[in-house]
């Protein structure tokens, strides 16, 4: 990834990161550190929040999700709306048959990611890249 550049951080990166048990935590954290000493400008979404402290709550812990939520605070982040426009422009990508078991979150991520000119996505869902973003994860 390019110095500066603005990436899209995605819930299974986010996922990844805050559990030292997840199989990607190794190569999340490399990532991550690489984003941070390289200056990216970090992007997440509101959908993507609500589903990453879900899923932590869920499958870890409230005090893992809390802790979480806590740390988004901790560093050079926004977190992007997502308005009812954006919702309804992602319901396009599930015409696609390319996108088998495409989630909810991740079509509102690549409409709110095309708004904001976001080309880049910190994730592992391949779904991104099927879409024509660079991934890198």
């Amino acid at each position: 990834m390019r110095q500066r550049e603005s990436v899209f951080v995605d819930s299974g990166a986010w996922i990844a990161l805050a559990l030292t048990r997840d199989p990607l935590h190794a190569r999340a954290r490399e990532t991550w550190e690489a984003l941070l000493r390289g200056g990216a400008r970090l992007f997440t979404s509101v959908p993507v929040v609500l589903e990453t402290f879900t899923f932590l709550d869920r499958n870890a812990d409230r005090d893992v999700a809390l802790a979480w939520k806590d740390s988004l605070r901790e560093i050079q982040l926004k977190i992007l709306p997502c308005s009812l426009d954006d919702l309804e422009r992602s319901w396009r990508y599930f015409s696609r048959r390319d996108l088998h078991k495409l989630s909810a979150v991740d079509a509102t991520s690549f409409v709110i990611m095309t708004r904001s000119k976001i080309r880049v996505a910190f994730a592992f869902d391949h779904h991104f890249a099927a879409v024509g973003f660079r991934v890198g994860g």
